[in-house]
């Protein structure tokens, strides 16, 4: 009964490295790729995608951080996505509505009403601006782990999110305007 059963690269030790090591990121996998791509159906795609192909290259994990390597995979999914089928950044449509929970009806309606148009400021944004702001903002890496997820180098991070940023303030205070918000004047 000699013989192996299995392919050389597929031992059981690999597999539960890469459960204890990047499952736990399928979250911001999904999130960055609901971000990118602006569409729950697509997003659940590219995330999968992406899953298979970090167990495809988990080989060439070497230790660092799992998280900024996983959504780098995943820009690639979508890079690779939008390259074979044309550029689907289309008009964005509204934000997810949903109702935050809280005590005081009113304070909560009011935050998250926030909440949406914040969202919805951010995804129309222009896809660079939108994934830079997802990535430090949202997915809190540090601006090392930016320029290795979007490959280039920390200072033209640095100046792409002070764009970004000010895009945003911009975007959200033609959707918010100045009063009634709580946003101090630009």
């Amino acid at each position: 009964m000699g013989g192996m059963s299995k392919a050389p690269d597929s031992d059981d030790g690999t597999a539960a490295r890469f459960r204890v090591i990047v499952l736990p990121h399928l979250d911001a996998a999904y999130g960055f790729a609901r971000w990118l791509s602006r569409d729950p159906v697509l997003a659940q795609d590219v995330a999968q995608e992406a899953m298979l192909r970090a167990l495809r290259y988990f080989h060439a994990f070497r230790g660092e951080a799992a998280r900024p390597w996983l959504l780098r995979i995943v820009r690639n999914t979508w890079s690779d996505l939008r390259a074979r089928n044309g550029s689907t950044d289309r008009p964005l449509e509204e934000a997810e509505d949903r109702p935050a929970d809280g005590p005081d009806p009113e304070q909560s309606a009011l935050a998250g009403d926030r909440r949406r148009q914040v969202a919805a400021a951010l995804a129309a944004l222009p896809v660079d601006a939108r994934e830079i702001l997802v990535l430090r903002e949202i997915e809190d890496l540090s601006y090392k782990q930016i320029a290795a997820v979007i490959d280039v180098p920390v200072g033209t991070v640095m100046s792409r999110l002070a764009r970004a940023r000010e895009r945003l303030a911009v975007e959200l205070g033609s959707r918010l305007g100045r009063r009634g918000h709580g946003l101090p004047d630009l």
